[in-house]
């Protein structure tokens, strides 16, 4: 028979596979409401699992107690007539007291429940709460894994416990519209007074993770396949300056350089500028960016990706 705590255990790892199965699908109302509240539960019962482990699997000890002699213990009932278990809060602070829970750990519990509460007594709906969850639930999940194996010696590898970056995140393409009513402001601020990402990305807890979202070759199987597109039905995902830097490194003298580095019977003429030209406004090997991205009107630069050269190596033959 196995003990409670291992129960428990199992039952935890559980709500929280629900949790990230329900996070990775798409898109569906109530999906960053079920999230917090799958994830919520799931850390309620690996704290009780944690407390009857230190409690040598006595049931009793996760029941709360109402009056009564010194002779006698009570317990709060349930209308049901069952005994009324202590809270996540509760269990969290008495674990966070004994130095057993990290306070990162804690308080991004509190963020979550926060979450949790607000979606399940009433409801909210701005977009940028929805990205908070991503910081939130990234670390929730790092920190029940790793509150898992300090706790149980616990190995959760085998149940792939990763939130995928785009799952919430919905680009609004008119960010000066969104309205914030005084419940959601209130709690943005709350979420923000608690903590942002940390500061050491190597740390085994979190109060949460910030998200950021990086193109790379990869050979790997489990890589994820991303297209660049046109299609103006395809979701969006808006790159920063730095990052687009990134994705186009090279401008026009680089290119060149490359070029007569890399091309025996290279030449910088009007087919080179043709080609070049005709890659420019190519997604997948060009940008152009204004240099003064605050002035519509400033002089433009064109910026390359290094991909660019699997074109180039079809019109010009490669250096022995």
């Amino acid at each position: 028979m196995k003990a409670r705590s291992k129960e428990l255990l199992e039952r935890a790892t559980a709500a929280m596979v629900a949790a990230i199965e329900v996070y990775n699908k798409p898109d569906f109302p109530y999906r960053a409401e079920s999230f917090a509240i799958l994830a919520i539960n799931a850390w309620e019962l690996l704290l009780k699992a944690k407390w009857l482990r230190d409690h040598k699997n006595r049931l009793s000890s996760l029941y709360v107690h109402q009056g009564g002699g010194a002779k006698r213990k009570r317990f709060k009932k349930t209308p049901a007539g069952n005994p009324y278990t202590h809270s996540l809060d509760y269990l969290a602070n008495k674990l966070r007291e004994s130095g057993t829970l990290d306070e990162s750990a804690r308080n991004n519990l509190k963020i979550l429940a926060e979450l949790r509460d607000s979606a399940v007594h009433f409801y909210h709906q701005n977009p940028r709460l929805a990205e908070r969850l991503q910081e939130i639930g990234t670390a929730a999940v790092k920190n029940f894994n790793s509150a898992a194996s300090d706790w149980f010696a616990q190995s959760l590898a085998r149940y792939n416990f990763y939130l995928m970056p785009l799952a919430f995140i919905g680009f609004s393409s008119t960010p000066e519209a969104i309205v914030l009513n005084p419940e959601e402001k209130r709690l943005l601020k709350y979420l923000s007074d608690l903590g942002s990402g940390d500061v050491d990305p190597e740390s085994r807890y979190s109060v949460a993770v910030n998200v950021a979202l990086r193109f790379v070759k990869s050979k790997a199987k489990e890589a994820m396949a991303v297209k660049v597109t046109t299609d103006p039905s395809a979701p969006a995902v808006r790159l920063t300056e730095e990052q687009i830097r990134d994705r186009y490194p090279w401008d026009y003298w680089e290119l060149t350089r490359r070029c007569k580095d890399r091309y025996a019977d290279f030449k910088v003429d009007k087919k080179y500028h043709g080609i070049r030209k005709g890659l420019e406004s190519d997604a997948k090997y060009g940008h152009i960016r204004q240099l003064d991205t605050a002035n519509p009107k400033s002089p433009k630069k064109a910026y390359f990706s290094s991909g660019v050269l699997e074109r180039f190596d079809a019109q010009y033959r490669r250096k022995a």
